[in-house]
């Protein structure tokens, strides 16, 4: 991921001070939608950097009906947000209308935010639309001291934007995805390499990688990570890696 530029650190560190009481009390007061809008704005403005006079859209028209907010850069729609009262939990279906919308537009990202907690889905288009889950932050559990918190709120910055933060995060969250996990203990290489391990273990066994297979198919990963679309994409995004390795080893 990008590094946060100093500036932009420090304006994260004095805001997550600033604004986890100012949270805290809004949601003790449990205050409406209207008032989480206020308090979103001003996270939007003084948190991550967005200009509220310019960059800040409230109300945005969505066919017959509004979204809360959204972001511009350069008069160009970057981001629906999508805000709900402060003591509402938040869920997908919440953002279903405007992911339908962005996906018509040509927007990538939604945000849902009921002040406290902060989710980025990213729209996509294959077939039919849908949102992926790529960001997910609770403000209140945020620590200003600790590198890793500060570098999830920089993907939200307008900097970190600018700087592609978000896509880069995205793509270090489908590594660690369990699917691909799944998937890359599945793949040739990885199967071979643990019957060389088995075989280290008990060299007088007679272990074959189908066996091996079947055991981890069957006994290991839970069923849900080797079916469906997803665990389909999976295999294809692990078996593609592997053949751009292979191009690049006959290469040498």
């Amino acid at each position: 991921m990008a590094a946060i530029p100093k500036r932009v650190q420090e304006r994260l560190f004095d805001g997550i001070k600033k604004f986890q009481p100012i949270i805290e009390g809004r949601k003790a007061a449990d205050v409406g939608e209207a008032d989480t809008v206020i308090l979103v704005t001003e996270i939007l403005a003084e948190l991550f950097g967005y200009d509220k006079f310019k960059e800040i859209t409230s109300e945005f028209a969505i066919r017959s009906t509004f979204c809360d907010l959204a972001t511009k850069i350069d008069d160009k729609l970057q981001t629906l947000i999508e805000v709900k009262p402060i003591g509402s939990p938040l869920k997908d279906a919440h953002v279903t209308q405007a992911v339908n919308y962005a996906a018509n537009q040509g927007v990538q990202w939604v945000l849902l935010t009921n002040g406290q907690h902060w989710r980025a889905y990213c729209v996509e288009c294959k077939g039919q639309i849908a949102a992926e889950l790529v960001v997910n932050i609770d403000f209140l559990t945020m620590d200003r001291k600790s590198e890793d918190d500060l570098s999830l709120l920089y993907v939200l910055c307008k900097e970190g934007w600018a700087k592609s933060a978000i896509d880069d995060y995205q793509t270090q969250m489908e590594a660690l995805n369990r699917y691909v996990i799944a998937a890359t203990i599945l793949s040739d290489k990885m199967l071979d390499r643990i019957k060389t391990e088995l075989r280290r273990v008990a060299p007088e066994a007679r272990i074959d990688v189908e066996a091996i297979k079947a055991v981890l198919e069957n006994e290991v990963i839970k069923r849900e990570l080797l079916e469906g679309e997803k665990a389909a994409a999976a295999k294809k995004t692990v078996a593609k890696a592997a053949k751009v390795l292979l191009r690049e080893s006959a290469a040498d």
